[in-house]
């Protein structure tokens, strides 16, 4: 789940975080009185799920209650790389004598946590990777061990931070590491991290991504989930709590196990044609989920055809033949079906959809089979 930056300065401040006070509004008149109770000067930020929000004009000063209002304006509505602002963050400016970067991810060949601190803040960090790279100082952190205030501070020297922001920085990388580990995030990131004139380090930006598999841990994450930017079919999909991702293609794609999931969708593109989602049912699914996954395939205009690719393990293959049947029951299906089933119980499975075999549900004995096969009947293929 990827936070928008007024819940990630939220997120931060719950683990002392310094980061400015600010408000949110979504419209100008909330922005404008939002700005009076900060006090001016202010900056008005759009919220959306995307970088490039100041290349864009969606980050903007304003100094008295008309130009918060007229700058508000301005923003909502407007489009950043497809997404339209429909909230803005007001929140005090900030003077700035230096601009640093500060984050935390996995890495998950060294099965270790990365730390990535760097000097040259306020630009993208990827730049900065590619035209400097010792400009970053990478910190590799077990898990077991954690972070510790030495290696903090160790870490910030080999990141040349000016002498003045190092006692900030040092307590920002420990609350930092906190927000990460605890909080259950595949990504924290402060970019800038900035030092004012008066000496005081805060946090001007925040960039957050948290495992949704974690949320069982945190009931309070539903707020979060409930603003994840989804276009319909994802939407429709997430609340019958279905594991998929929209694609552009027009072969849809079902199969058990993210696994094969993604193999799937590379085997379809191999057989010259192109996926229209990725949907894993899971390995423990029943045969409501089956179902539903049938239901959410077939109301996509773009699906021309229909791949299900299932290998019976956890999953049974009598369990999935009696999803589909309930699927063809409940849904007047668009697209023609191919079948790949194998697995535990998969000679029953089949014996029980036989009766329903037609030019509109076929089946095929390999993976590549059944995705050629799926690639043909979508208009494609070689």
């Amino acid at each position: 789940m990827d936070l928008l930056e007024h819940q990630g300065k939220r997120y931060f401040a719950q683990y002392g975080v310094p980061v400015p006070p600010g408000e949110t509004a979504s419209d100008p008149s909330e922005a404008a009185a939002a700005a009076e109770r900060i006090g001016f000067p202010v900056v008005i930020k759009a919220q959306v799920h995307v970088g490039g929000r100041g290349k864009a004009g969606g980050v903007r000063p304003a100094g008295n209650p008309e130009e918060a209002a007229a700058v508000a304006d301005d923003i909502l509505g407007m489009d950043i790389r497809g997404r339209t602002v429909g909230r803005v963050l007001i929140e005090e400016a900030s003077e700035i004598a230096a601009e640093y970067y500060a984050g935390f991810t996995l890495d998950r060949s060294a099965r270790m946590y990365l730390g990535m601190l760097s000097a040259r803040g306020g630009v993208d960090i990827e730049e900065v990777a590619e035209s400097d790279p010792d400009a970053i100082a990478r910190l590799l952190i077990d898990p077991v061990d954690g972070l510790d205030e030495a290696a903090a501070r160790s870490w910030a020297e080999a990141a040349r931070l000016d002498t003045a922001a190092t006692e900030g920085a040092v307590e920002i990388l420990l609350r930092l590491y906190e927000a990460f580990t605890e909080g259950d995030a595949d990504l924290v990131e402060v970019n800038p991290l900035i030092l004012t004139p008066g000496g005081r380090v805060l946090a001007l930006d925040a960039k957050v991504s948290l495992d949704a598999s974690s949320r069982f841990r945190h009931p309070e994450y539903r707020e979060y989930d409930a603003t994840q930017p989804r276009d319909e079919r994802e939407a429709a999909a997430h609340a019958r709590g279905l594991q998929y991702v929209g694609l552009d293609g027009t072969v849809g794609v079902i199969a058990n196990g993210a696994g094969l999931a993604m193999s799937t969708v590379d085997i379809v593109s191999q057989a010259g044609g192109a996926a229209a989602n990725f949907l894993d049912i899971g390995g423990g699914a029943d045969v409501d989920t089956m179902a539903a996954a049938l239901e959410v395939i077939n109301d996509d205009p773009g699906v021309k055809a229909i791949f299900i690719n299932i290998f019976g393990g956890i999953i049974l293959g009598d369990v999935v033949a009696q999803g589909i049947l309930d699927a063809l029951e409940r849904v007047d299906m668009r697209s023609p079906i191919v079948l790949r089933l194998d697995g535990a119980n998969a000679a029953q499975g089949l014996a029980m959809l036989e009766p329903v075999f037609s030019e509109m549900f076929t089946t095929a004995e390999t993976m590549p089979a059944g995705a050629l096969r799926a690639v043909e009947l979508a208009g494609g293929g070689a």
